[in-house]
């Protein structure tokens, strides 16, 4: 079975497909999702002839639901477990949303100098810190994301019904056309997971001060950000991450909503692409 037991002692889900000798990617996945937000990125990588892998970060999908390390700490070295047991050097490395935050501290932790890391994405993501704070004025207030923990706590699968219908692709804006299965399989991915995980998650995402590890990044970096991202909003993240960075590159999309990886997969995947042969 495709599991890894981190040191710890945790289970974790991944997929591997592709050639073992072709050069890998690394897909991390976003709150409250699986490995499976990332299936059209990893059939269309595929077929480029890349091996591709994701897991399901611990308390998320497939991986055990323990109650313990929630934290970005935790995430990056669960993804390092799995780096580690696939043996995986020379990765592209992309992370959405918190997963991007887990790629920022896997970088800047494991990656760099072993070489196992090539390059890194940030797609939609929370770096360098969410939550406003005196040092942080433009970030969103405590307030929105006790909003989230209520919804997981006391009606967790309307909340992320909610969410995947409304702001999360974009949903609620006037003329969006609303792909119903895509709502679903969003609802699918969060309900197989843990409720306790999601909820101290929200605290990882939100919470999590990732100026320290953007600037540890040696390794060319892509940020990409929808300028109408709901979720992340891209002035409090994408536009300072790409200050932070010493060897970013900033690609900004007109219009684009925080899913955009799935809503707008026919253009973000070729410029992917295109970073990643660059």
């Amino acid at each position: 079975m495709p599991f890894v037991t981190t040191k710890d002692g945790v289970e974790i889900f991944f997929k591997d497909w592709g050639p073992k000798d072709a050069q890998p990617i690394m897909f991390h996945h976003g709150w409250p999702l699986s490995a499976d937000d990332w299936d059209t990125q990893m059939l269309f990588f595929l077929q480029q002839g890349f091996r591709v892998v994701a897991h399901d970060r611990r308390g998320h999908g497939r991986s055990a639901q323990v109650s313990e390390g929630h934290d970005m700490d935790h995430y990056a070295a669960d993804a390092f477990a799995v780096a580690e047991h696939l043996d995986l050097k020379k990765a592209v490395h992309i992370g959405h949303s918190t997963g991007g935050g887990e790629v920022a501290r896997y970088v800047a932790k494991f990656g760099q100098p072993a070489g196992r890391v090539a390059k890194a994405v940030l797609v939609s993501a929370v770096p360098p810190l969410m939550l406003k704070t005196a040092e942080n004025p433009e970030g969103l207030p405590i307030e929105v994301f006790d909003g989230f923990r209520k919804g997981t706590a006391d009606n967790r699968a309307q909340l992320f019904l909610d969410v995947a219908a409304g702001p999360f692709y974009g949903f609620n804006r006037e003329g969006a056309k609303v792909y119903e299965g895509v709502v679903r399989n969003w609802w699918r991915q969060g309900m197989m997971g843990s409720a306790k995980a999601h909820y101290d998650g929200i605290k990882a995402f939100s919470e999590t001060d990732q100026t320290g590890d953007l600037k540890a990044i040696e390794v060319p970096t892509l940020v990409m950000h929808g300028d109408d991202d709901q979720i992340v909003p891209i002035a409090d993240a994408a536009l300072k991450s790409i200050k932070l960075l010493k060897n970013g590159t900033l690609k900004v999309y007109k219009g684009f909503p925080h899913g955009m990886l799935t809503t707008h997969a026919d253009v973000i995947n070729p410029d992917l692409l295109a970073f990643i042969k660059a």
